[in-house]
């Protein structure tokens, strides 16, 4: 049985609609889709390196021929496989680019003091707390700067409203003008998709078939 890895975003879950459009669609061709619960040690104590390390455990315990990161989820696939020297092949969904410093500018400012601020969890359907330094230590996270050492596909709407698309388009021009990007990688400009994508299936579905295939 082949392996399909999917790593959730930011304040969702492995029920997230996502994870349920990757399930229908390809385990119906013998695919087993494994999503790790990522809100690691906490969704309160959030940690990027405890995330990594909770998908690297997935990786080897499942050993994937394809990893899906979406949003968040696609920074955790890009350190995994730095981490990795290599790995499977990545379909980076709406990939959260400049997440740290993002994020900063968007915290609500009026209790600096405060260790927490409420974020609204989509897996939850509830705001819950997060803590500050999640995101402040997010700021050094710089996985995107080089492309990874394995054949990737980028799927990016052009109304994404969370991450903008031309700073997404950018990362890919410089990881093609460095040289360094697998051949075969390939960008998917989804025009009019937004952020989470859900409505435009296919498009994430064909990226993921020609990774599986080494298109």
């Amino acid at each position: 049985m082949k392996t399909l890895l999917y790593l959730h975003g930011l304040a969702s879950s492995p029920k997230g609609r996502k994870a349920a459009l990757l399930s229908k669609r390809f385990e119906k061709d013998g695919f087993n889709v494994v999503a790790p619960d990522l809100n690691v040690p906490s969704f309160e104590r959030l940690s990027f390196e405890s995330i990594v390390d909770r998908a690297e455990e997935a990786v080897r315990q499942t050993k994937p021929d394809v990893i899906v990161g979406s949003s968040l989820g696609a920074l955790v696939a890009l350190a995994l496989s730095k981490r990795l020297a290599g790995g499977p092949p990545l379909v980076l969904v709406a990939p959260a680019l400049a997440f740290g410093e993002r994020w900063r500018t968007r915290l609500p400012d009026e209790d600096e003091t405060a260790d927490t601020v409420d974020f609204f969890h989509h897996g939850e359907g509830r705001p819950m707390p997060i803590h500050r330094q999640f995101f402040e230590g997010m700021a050094a996270v710089t996985v995107e700067d080089a492309p990874p050492r394995v054949a990737v596909s980028v799927v990016m709407g052009t109304n994404d409203e969370t991450v903008p698309y031309d700073q997404v388009e950018a990362a890919w021009k410089h990881w093609e003008a460095s040289g360094a990007l697998v051949p075969g990688s390939r960008f998917h400009r989804v025009e009019g998709g937004d952020h989470g994508l859900v409505e435009r299936g296919d498009e994430i579905e064909a990226a993921i078939r020609e990774r599986l295939a080494g298109a």
